[in-house]
């Protein structure tokens, strides 16, 4: 489903502040793997999601998805087909909206159909929508009439998440979606989020501080460091790991102790 072939991201070369963000990094994932990737503030994990969704052309690489080689795809195009979560709940819906309205927006903007921008929501699509939001079992069913900003971050999350599935991705990129939560709300996100992903197959890459995510979650673990992926790890070998051999291994691999205090407290 997604190929990352020895992709590369400098910014501001040739000056004072040039930041080699991303360093030949190669990924593939077949359809329906669920990875998560764990790595320090500036390891290159929120850049490799850009990278992914467009936000800046690569420097050197190809980014191919579905078969389809986007690497010089524009970002608004490939934003139909890759659903993105961000940290901050705020991100992804625009508050003075309302929920209906929300949703249609990004039920049109995935939708495949010509002209889908200008097009109308039926009563059985919003019907649709109010089925969907009744899942979340958070009451936002009887309120799609009212606001996006008058939610909680934990009811807009979930919203968010809901928004970027609705038409299902061909991959979804979760960068902390839950970490700005508290722990209650987290959790009922992130089950919510397996959920969704278990039952549409859905292929993604999620960021994640937390050891114990990021061995449990999913079928592959990534770790990254100065913009390479320093290990890789899947299959048996993943599910008989330790958080502390995975740390272990993070210092073999990069050459140094992982010392991202979130990260270290997560064990």
């Amino acid at each position: 489903m997604l190929t990352i072939d020895a992709v590369s991201k400098t910014f501001n070369p040739g000056t004072v502040n040039e930041k080699k963000a991303l360093d030949h990094v190669s990924l593939s994932l077949a359809d329906g793997d669920f990875a998560t990737i764990v790595g320090s503030n500036g390891a290159g994990k929120s850049t490799l999601f850009n990278a992914i969704t467009g936000s800046f052309y690569v420097d050197e690489g190809r980014i191919i998805l579905g078969g389809e080689d986007i690497t010089y795809t524009k970002e608004h195009t490939r934003s139909k087909v890759i659903g993105h979560l961000f940290q901050d709940p705020l991100k992804g819906t625009a508050p003075h909206m309302t929920i209906e309205e929300n949703m249609a927006l990004a039920y049109l903007r995935a939708s495949t159909a010509r002209h889908a921008y200008f097009s109308r929501i039926s009563a059985k699509e919003k019907a649709r929508f109010r089925e969907q939001l009744s899942l979340l079992d958070m009451g936002l069913e009887d309120r799609m009439k009212q606001p996006v900003g008058l939610l909680s971050g934990g009811q807009r999350q979930a919203l968010t998440l809901l928004m970027a599935t609705m038409v299902t991705p061909r991959i979804l990129l979760l960068d902390e979606h839950t970490a700005a939560l508290d722990p209650a709300t987290a959790d009922k996100v992130l089950s919510l989020t397996e959920k969704i992903i278990a039952e549409r197959n859905i292929t993604c890459l999620m960021v994640t501080h937390n050891m114990h995510q990021a061995l449990s979650l999913g079928n592959r673990t990534l770790m990254m460091d100065g913009g390479r992926i320093v290990f890789h790890v899947s299959g048996d070998e993943r599910k008989n790991l330790t958080i502390d051999g995975l740390l272990e291994q993070f210092r073999i691999r990069a050459g140094k102790q992982l010392d991202n205090d979130r990260i270290l407290l997560s064990k």
